[in-house]
């Protein structure tokens, strides 16, 4: 797949757009974060990559689409369950059709003693693996778990085309 545009939500420091342009090559980006700080790494990580790097929550409305990808990991799991849906919703509207979004993230598993990843009730809110599916085949995705380790999970969501 040749990609174009990719959207990052939760960019920190960039690690995870610098390995997707670095794998494609040429594709145009756009990151957000809700850090600056972070953000400032991010732009030295990126320097000379075509990439615009924004200040914004995860619940403010996401940049203009379409984009061919987009990508998070280790960001969503700070939103509550409802802000987690419509998150997946505006994501839907930004994808062109046939894009794909993955998400990497932390997750409540099956078996309370999966649960090793460090979270904080003020700042993380994990949901479980089959609350995300739900909420991206509501919003219009056809999405599975393609790799689970203990509560990591990463998710392919993939918007009909």
């Amino acid at each position: 797949m040749t990609l174009t545009r990719v959207l990052d939500l939760g960019t920190g420091t960039g690690e995870t757009l610098a390995a997707v342009l670095e794998r494609h090559g040429g594709a145009a980006a756009v990151g957000i974060d809700k850090n600056e700080a972070m953000l400032d790494a991010a732009r030295a990580r990126l320097r000379g990559l075509a990439v615009e790097l924004v200040v914004a929550q995860l619940t403010d409305p996401l940049p203009p689409g379409p984009f061919d990808l987009v990508v998070s990991a280790l960001a969503v799991h700070h939103l509550e369950g409802p802000d987690k849906a419509a998150l997946f919703a505006r994501v839907r509207g930004v994808l062109r059709p046939g894009g794909r979004f993955v998400l990497g993230d932390v997750v409540i598993p099956v078996d309370p003693a999966d649960a090793v990843t460090p979270v904080t009730g003020a700042h993380d809110r994990p949901s479980t693996l089959a609350e995300q599916l739900g909420w991206l085949a509501d919003a219009g995705f056809d999405a599975a778990g393609v790799w689970a380790e203990r509560d990591l999970v990463v998710v392919r969501a993939d918007r009909p085309g």
